[in-house]
């Protein structure tokens, strides 16, 4: 599959010191891809140097192979949908969405067909003569993404752009976007501090931490085989405990679990999420807890064990496993699967 944007050694300092460093990735052709982390990452300094609104310190940006580091916004293939939908209050949706292909000269006709098309897409259809005041939040965030889509760009830049909205809403405009996504083939790049919406938007995330990427993977991968304590402890829920590092094993406490990584030591951080956890109070094997607290969470429970000098510990149990427990329970805790790395 050819590479439809890549970045090149890009780096973009600020006055206060943050910024971003080193910055190399290829997106593919028809791919959404996420940059992913907290506030101040670096994510949006990334999608707004691809967009032309940020001019990098060093670096370049191809699309299609093709330079735009030099190109202002309005010259570059890309468009870009921002946190708040920026509609023009005192014009229709049609003429807001006329507003781009007008200004290219597209003929009157081939213009009242794109809108039509485009608003079936987001499933708007007949909203044209509608006003922007007389549509609702997630409405107007469909606009929004329809007028880009009408720029018909090579690459398609979404900033947050479903963090005003309630999170039913939100969850119906990540299943619309896959959807529109797949149906167009459109190259995205989406950026977002939500894990759940990377995860479940994606083709690949890529995970910033302080100006950095920490790791480039698909979503099942970045879950299940985090490279760094970051990536473990900011996708998902993770349990981490301290192990001492023993040649093929790392030791916690009376358990023993596989030393995969060959970790030198002499102590390391053994991680482990929720779902393999197992709890049994009929067994000798394993660290020794008691049930502290048990959280029904609908069709499944989350069960906090405390294993005293290793601390606290969090399982998911199915509702029947966690109702054979009782607050104060003995129970001996194993582990289906863990990743580890050295302690920092």
């Amino acid at each position: 599959m050819s590479i439809q944007l890549s970045i090149r050694g890009m780096a973009k300092r600020y006055k206060t010191g943050e910024g971003v460093s080193d910055i190399n990735l290829d997106v593919r052709k028809g791919e959404l891809i996420t940059l992913l982390g907290p506030s101040g990452c670096g994510k949006t300094t990334v999608l707004r140097s691809i967009g032309g609104f940020l001019k990098p310190d060093a670096g370049d940006i191809l699309i299609e192979d093709r330079s735009v580091i030099a190109l202002p916004p309005e010259k570059r293939p890309t468009s870009m949908v921002f946190q708040s939908y920026n509609l023009w209050p005192h014009m229709s949706v049609y003429d807001n969405l006329a507003f781009g292909l007008q200004i290219r000269k597209k003929p009157k006709a081939e213009i009242r067909e794109s809108i039509a098309d485009v608003l079936r897409l987001v499933r708007l259809p007949g909203a044209e003569k509608k006003s922007p005041a007389q549509l609702s939040g997630g409405q107007q965030q469909r606009v929004a993404l329809a007028r880009s889509l009408l720029l018909k760009p090579a690459v398609l830049l979404l900033d947050e752009p479903f963090s005003a909205l309630d999170a039913k809403l939100r969850h119906e405009m990540r299943e619309e976007l896959r959807e529109i996504q797949s149906q167009t083939g459109l190259t995205m790049v989406f950026v977002t501090h939500d894990q759940e919406e990377a995860l479940s938007l994606s083709d690949r995330i890529v995970v910033m931490n302080h100006g950095r990427i920490e790791q480039i993977a698909a979503p099942q991968n970045i879950y299940n085989e985090p490279e760094s304590l970051y990536v473990a402890q900011f996708i998902g829920k993770m349990n981490f405990l301290e192990g001492v590092v023993e040649a093929d094993v790392i030791r916690v406490g009376e358990l023993a679990v596989p030393n995969a990584k060959r970790l030198a030591g002499p102590a390391a951080v053994v991680a482990v999420r929720p779902e393999d956890v197992n709890l049994d109070s009929g067994i000798k094997e394993g660290l020794p807890g008691a049930v502290k607290q048990i959280m029904v969470l609908g069709h499944y429970a989350e069960v906090s064990v405390n294993l005293g000098k290793h601390g606290i510990i969090r399982s998911f149990q199915s509702k029947d496993a966690a109702q054979a427990l009782s607050l104060g329970q003995h129970v001996r805790v194993s582990f289906a699967k863990v990743t580890s790395f050295p302690k920092e």
